[in-house]
């Protein structure tokens, strides 16, 4: 009896001990890296042409996602963190397109929009920006993105033809019921205002358009990266509009989540053809706040318009 009881007591001492045991004594799993965050750019503000700085790189890499910065063929200048020519240019550009002061420098208002979350789709496609566009004439002759007012479309003007304007839609498994409702709602939207016709199928292999929710490099040549992208979809008729999973979708405005509506009626914008509008107000604006609703502009609806008037 008596050595049952000093076990007992044994094993109460021993448990304890472990329990005051610091931390770092005890195994744990490293924290993971929240794959959202891209505060490196934070850390940047201030930078400008000819300083060397930690993070400058992985700053070239975003900007290079989204189309202001091409080091090809050579890649000089790509690797390193230094402010050079190439960078001071796209960073103008950028400024240009998001109507900042186009300093060249990462000032504090650039740096809070480029960590703004946003749209995967890039604002300027083969050396074409797409934003800056409407500040010109049209051009129908040639088969680059042009614009007419402030709405683009894509690199050869795809659209879905006149016997594809009934399309199906459907879900990757496994998608809640609360963002398969918000992304009906956004396609009655755009219904509403086109010659578009859209009805959910269950079945995802063949339906015209396929939504789901993915995160990393999910197969489609467009990983979702540390870059701020919220979702992502293709020109006409690829189909594709994927939401990022790494952030929090909510069907009413919460801080710190993202509107599935507001996110939708933009990734639809794409499987229809439309481009990037450089104007805020529009739907089709690259960036979306957290806890921000939106509809459809007169831009986004004079584009559409446009697009498929051309048939």
């Amino acid at each position: 009896m008596a050595t049952k009881v000093f076990l007992f007591f044994l094993c109460i001492f021993l448990f304890s001990l472990a329990l005051s045991l610091p931390s770092h004594a005890r195994p744990s799993k490293p924290k993971a890296e929240n794959p959202t965050s891209f505060d490196f750019i934070k850390h940047l503000e201030g930078c400008h042409k000819g300083e060397t700085v930690k993070g400058l790189q992985q700053l070239k890499k975003y900007l290079e996602v989204f189309g202001y910065l091409n080091y090809s063929p050579n890649k000089t200048g790509a690797n390193d963190d230094n402010f050079d020519d190439s960078l001071e240019a796209a960073i103008k550009t950028y400024q240009l397109n998001y109507h900042l002061k186009t300093t060249g420098a990462l000032d504090a208002q650039t740096v809070s929009q480029m960590t703004a979350p946003r749209c995967g789709v890039p604002d300027i496609v083969n050396g074409t920006n797409w934003m800056q566009g409407g500040k010109k004439e049209a051009n129908h002759t040639h088969n680059t993105i042009h614009t007419v007012s402030h709405f683009t479309f894509f690199s050869g003007n795809p659209k879905w033809p006149p016997t594809r304007y009934q399309l199906t839609y459907a879900f990757a498994p496994g998608t809640n019921s609360n963002a398969i409702s918000a992304v009906a709602r956004a396609f009655n939207t755009w219904a509403s205002q086109t010659q578009f016709r859209f009805s959910q199928s269950q079945n995802f292999a063949s339906a015209d358009l396929k939504i789901g929710f993915y995160r990393g490099d999910h197969g489609d040549g467009a990983p979702f990266a540390r870059n701020g992208a919220l979702a992502h979809a293709f020109a006409p008729t690829n189909g594709r509009f994927h939401y990022n999973g790494d952030y929090s979708f909510t069907v009413n405005p919460v801080a710190g989540s993202f509107h599935l509506e507001t996110v939708a009626l933009h990734e639809i914008g794409h499987l229809l053809g439309l481009g990037h509008s450089d104007v805020q107000a529009a739907i089709m604006w690259p960036s979306i706040p957290a806890a921000t609703t939106k509809g459809l502009n007169a831009d986004d609806i004079q584009g559409i318009r446009t697009l498929y008037a051309r048939n």
